[in-house]
């Protein structure tokens, strides 16, 4: 049956009539708008398999990439984890690598400033090594009070987040301890 959507016989209440769709959960009700999108994840060049970043679960993710672009994120059904669902944070997350607002260079405000400067990844990563190695070197304790060996630092502490995986959250502990830091912690055991 040829749809006359432009005309009063192409409404839609006349084509459930039509096609005994009384309740409208069929076709009938489909404008021609509708049936003529096509969804994202079809036009896509490619499709790579990730996890969710934002919490420990580790739900299964099917990235849409087109152009090298993300176009899509949707559940993966092969995930044992998720099974192909998503939390309405993980089923935004294209959102959170596509927006327009998303910080794409590095920002540095130098004590006392009230502007923020752009500064290259590499004098970044330099900075906070520096700092990093300057609290461990200035906190450092060999001995406790009572003389006993300690070999620790109390000028850095690590208090992990949801959105890290347990990959990074087991390279980050191998870094903090090897550093000599006792204060490790995660914020789902607070």
């Amino acid at each position: 049956m040829a749809r006359k959507e432009s005309t009063f016989l192409g409404w839609p209440v006349l084509r459930q009539l039509a096609t005994g769709d009384l309740l409208g959960r069929g076709a009938s009700v489909t404008s021609r708008r509708t049936r003529e999108i096509t969804p994202r994840t079809t036009t896509a060049d490619r499709v790579v398999q990730s996890v969710c970043a934002y919490c420990a679960v580790g739900c299964g993710q099917k990235i849409f990439v087109k152009d090298e672009k993300i176009v899509q994120i949707e559940g993966d059904p092969d995930s044992p984890v998720s099974r192909g669902r998503l939390c309405p944070k993980g089923a935004a997350s294209e959102q959170l690598v596509n927006s327009p607002t998303r910080v794409t260079e590095v920002l540095y405000r130098a004590p006392g400033a009230t502007d923020w400067q752009t500064i290259d990844r590499d004098t970044a990563i330099d900075m906070v090594a520096e700092r990093y190695l300057q609290a461990r070197d200035n906190h450092w304790q060999d001995v406790d009070e009572r003389g006993r060996r300690v070999r620790r630092t109390m000028g850095i502490a690590s208090l992990g987040g949801a959105t890290l995986d347990n990959e990074e959250n087991y390279l980050m502990k191998k870094l903090y301890t090897a550093s000599g830091a006792i204060q490790i912690e995660n914020q789902a055991r607070i």
